[in-house]
């Protein structure tokens, strides 16, 4: 009850009005929402395809570790947008499966990046230059891909599924 009574409290909130019946405020934002996923989705799959060894496999990973400052920022517009997207329509949201998909995924994919980051990252010069990363960044990268897909694919299927 406490989800449904904060979504509640969003989409009666100044901020969920203004966006729900403004003319042009729900389109700026999706569209800010759109091009913020496509810069941090793209650097993140520059990263997870050389964890994976499949991809930029002559650049070592501190020199593709260069991408990190667009990807926060890209995901830093993309989650005030997204947040402010939601206020327009919290109480939809609320119950559409699709949404709670990409948010548990939004979440394991950040927890992927901090175990990544707090553990085998930290090893990062005794395997930067190595064409094959070792195997529990691989899994890292291989986690973080399927998750991206899935918070896309999920993303997309919001505006589809009736609820």
């Amino acid at each position: 009850m406490f989800l449904l009574r904060l979504a509640q409290i969003l989409q009666g909130s100044a901020a969920g009005t203004a966006i729900r019946e403004g003319r042009w405020m729900y389109p700026l934002l999706n569209v800010s929402h759109v091009l913020a996923l496509m810069v941090a989705s793209g650097c993140i799959l520059f990263w997870d395809l050389r964890l994976l060894g499949l991809g930029l496999k002559r650049t070592p990973v501190s020199v593709v570790a260069r991408l990190l400052p667009w990807t926060w920022g890209g995901f830093g517009v993309m989650f005030v947008t997204g947040f402010l997207l939601i206020c327009s329509e919290a109480e939809r949201l609320y119950s559409n499966l699709a949404f709670r998909v990409k948010v548990v995924c939004l979440i394991l994919a950040g927890l992927n990046v901090l175990l990544f980051h707090t553990t085998i990252f930290r090893t990062v010069m005794e395997w930067d230059r190595a064409a094959a990363p070792p195997v529990r960044a691989r899994i890292a990268g291989a986690v973080s891909m399927l998750l991206w897909l899935a918070i896309l694919a999920a993303g997309r299927m919001i505006g589809y599924t009736l609820d």
